[in-house]
C-alpha cells in the first residue's frame, strides 16, 4: 500500500516535469496537440479493445468458462484508458501499454501472480456492502 501511495505521489510529478521539458524543446502547442493526440486516440483503442473484451467474455460464459483472463484484461484496458486521458507521457506510456493486446498480458500476468501470493498466504478479505 505503501508502493501504490509513493507512487501516487512520485508519477505525476515527474510526468509534470516531462512535460515541461517537452514544452520547452517542442514548444507549448506541439506538446498541447501531442497529449490531446495520444488521448484521442487512446480512448479509441480503449474503446475498440473493451468491446473485443466484452464479445470474448460473453462468448467464454455461454461456453460455461469463467471469463478470468478476459475480466483482468477488461481491468487493464479500463486502467490504460484512465491513464491516456492524464495528461503526461510516463502516464500514456503505461496507458498503451495496458491497452495493446501483446503488453497487456504482462500486466495480467502480475496481477496474476500477485493474487496468488495473496491467497497462498492469506491475506485476502473480501468486503462487500449492500
Amino acid at each position: 500500500m505503501k508502493k501504490i501511495i509513493l507512487l501516487l505521489i512520485l508519477l505525476p510529478i515527474l510526468d509534470l516535469y516531462i512535460l515541461v521539458k517537452a514544452s520547452q524543446s517542442l514548444g507549448f502547442l506541439n506538446t498541447f496537440l501531442a497529449i490531446i493526440l495520444t488521448g484521442i486516440i487512446g480512448i479509441l483503442l480503449a474503446i475498440s479493445q473493451g468491446r473485443m473484451t466484452i464479445r470474448n467474455i460473453r462468448l467464454e460464459i455461454t461456453q460455461g468458462q469463467v471469463p478470468g483472463n478476459q475480466l483482468l484484461n477488461g481491468l487493464s484496458i479500463l486502467i490504460g484508458g484512465l491513464l491516456l486521458l492524464t495528461p503526461g507521457i510516463i502516464t500514456d506510456v503505461i496507458g498503451i501499454t495496458m491497452v495493446l493486446p501483446g503488453t497487456r498480458t504482462f500486466y495480467r500476468n502480475y496481477v496474476k501472480s500477485k493474487l496468488y501470493q495473496m491467497l497462498s498466504k492469506g491475506r485476502t478479505n473480501i468486503f462487500i456492502r449492500w
